[in-house]
């Protein structure tokens, strides 16, 4: 067929440009029970059409008495286009290793699709060894082609340079939508290699590049190319309320004290924030705060901190992604090129490398759904089983970074619940990652402290005041009776406060 380059005239290799065809002539290639890998984390670079095409093409199926299904794979979250649609059509087996679409979410707690949670640092190293099975197709969102057939990267990395390689077949979005001046900001490693040929990744500034802007994969293996121009899934942020800014105040002054203590520079150490309302916050409130000359080695960018390099506080940003409100989105593509020298987007193996995190002294600030009195933290199941999202990468950064902060309001569900609990319900960081706990009564600083110091700390510092007499009761209760002391617990009641909200709809006892 002849091909006219759409909007952006973004295809400028003919070869690939002679495969252009429909989204639904892309996803016909896709097969029942295909293990496919595609683009996306956090609603960014996601292919936008292929994925509804698919779903079509399965509830057709599905509706003729034709059982289709196929796994997936990707970055992290994605969006409806991706997740929601293949969920609603009942069309995927297994997912991995994130996500956050209420559907999917719904399908993996009733037991209708298998879900594997998985370190975001540990997914290419799995997908390489074998441990994963076969990769069959690949379909990527780039934001361009170039005469030599290069692969522009779109608005995240994540797993995409894995998937191109190790896919059987790869189809390609092209979205006209994603500024051209993402070219150039991009660091695609193709160093990594596999036990006992692993070497350093030397990445010792986070703004250092060691790689190619571009990522590769030979024409032969494009089956499809489908030219779109869609947004990403740019999701509000709401403004931080009293909770938040509390949060985020306790964090600061922890901060502000540290430096002058001599334990942290006067420019911090780069920083990395997980998704959410309460992490911007926090980046809300350095744009105020005292500290210059700031880095930050992330997974995601979020409205805050593209306003922290907007005001300068910020002087380089390395991630994987970005995840931006709508107007901040809208913002970033018209400046695209004032940011490329500041804002570097690696491969997720990269921007979450353990060895790296660890040698950069990375602050990592993460959320959570409930803390233990002895400091272990559950940030993926809600009273134990029901998955949220994912550990997605905070393990990568509470393990290995200088300090890792845990961040939660005391209570939720309209105080019916407590985040503060006698023993968590689902391990995902033991007390051995995590330094400090903050909720918007106060910050524990968790560090060089026993087991029963951690406690009066956590329970003076961070729960909610109509929970700590009973969390006092409990730790009294179990010093006397315990099988030990250095952890003291109660075993039959240590899980009795999510029984309790189970059966009677709160962890309160009045």
């Amino acid at each position: 067929m002849t091909h006219t380059p759409g909007p952006g005239g973004r295809i400028h290799d003919p070869a690939f440009a002679r495969r252009v065809v429909s989204a639904e002539e892309a996803a016909a290639m896709i097969p029942g029970g295909a293990t496919v890998g595609m683009s996306g984390f956090t609603g960014a670079g996601h292919p936008k059409v292929v994925p509804g095409a698919l779903a079509r093409r399965i509830s057709a199926a599905n509706a003729a008495g034709e059982r289709v299904r196929v796994n997936v794979w990707t970055g992290a979250s994605t969006a409806p286009e991706l997740d929601g649609v293949l969920a609603e059509a009942d069309g995927i087996n297994l997912r991995l290793p994130y996500q956050s679409d209420p559907v999917t979410r719904a399908r993996i707690n009733d037991g209708s699709m298998e879900y594997t949670d998985i370190h975001l640092s540990h997914v290419a190293q799995m997908a390489w060894e074998g441990f994963l099975g076969p990769l069959d197709v690949a379909v990527v969102e780039v934001s361009g082609i170039t005469e030599d057939g290069l692969l522009i990267p779109s608005s995240s990395v994540g797993n995409n340079k894995t998937w191109l390689d190790r896919a059987e077949k790869v189809i390609l979005e092209v979205n006209s939508w994603q500024p051209p001046e993402l070219e150039g900001m991009h660091d695609v490693y193709y160093g990594t290699a596999l036990p006992p040929n692993r070497k350093p990744v030397r990445i010792l500034h986070p703004g250092d590049r060691i790689g190619s802007p571009y990522l590769s994969c030979p024409v032969d293996k494009v089956v499809a190319v489908v030219e779109t121009h869609a947004p990403d899934r740019n999701a509000p942020f709401k403004e931080p309320d009293d909770v938040s800014a509390r949060i985020a105040g306790h964090v600061l002054d922890f901060l502000a004290a540290e430096v002058r203590h001599g334990r942290l520079p006067q420019n911090l150490l780069p920083l990395q924030s997980g998704v959410g309302n309460i992490a911007n916050a926090v980046l809300a409130g350095l744009e105020d705060g005292p500290f210059e000359g700031m880095t930050a080695y992330t997974e995601v960018i979020q409205d805050g901190m593209l306003r922290l390099v907007d005001s300068g506080r910020l002087e380089t940003v390395s991630a994987t992604a970005f995840s931006l409100s709508p107007d901040a989105a809208e913002r970033f593509n018209a400046r695209a090129g004032e940011y490329r020298d500041r804002i570097v987007l690696r491969p997720q193996e990269i921007s979450n490398h353990p060895e790296v995190v660890r040698r950069l002294g990375c602050l990592a600030m993460n959320g959570m759904i409930e803390a233990d009195i002895h400091g272990n933290i559950n940030s993926t199941h809600v009273m134990g089983s029901r998955i949220q999202n994912g550990i997605g990468g905070s393990g990568d950064f509470a393990r290995n970074g200088y300090i890792s902060f845990f961040l939660s309001p005391s209570t939720a569900k309209g105080g019916a619940i407590s985040s503060i609990v006698p023993m968590v319900s689902h391990v995902d960081h033991t007390e051995h990652d995590v330094d400090v706990i903050v909720t918007e009564y106060g910050l524990a600083d968790l560090r060089g402290l026993s087991p029963k110091q951690r406690v009066r700390r956590i329970i003076d510092n961070c729960a909610h005041p109509d929970f700590r007499p009973a969390l006092e009761d409990y730790h009294r209760r179990a010093m006397a009776s315990s099988y030990g002391l250095h952890t003291p617990h109660l075993l039959g009641e240590a899980l009795s406060w999510h029984t309790r909200y189970l059966e009677t709809g709160t962890m309160r006892t009045d």
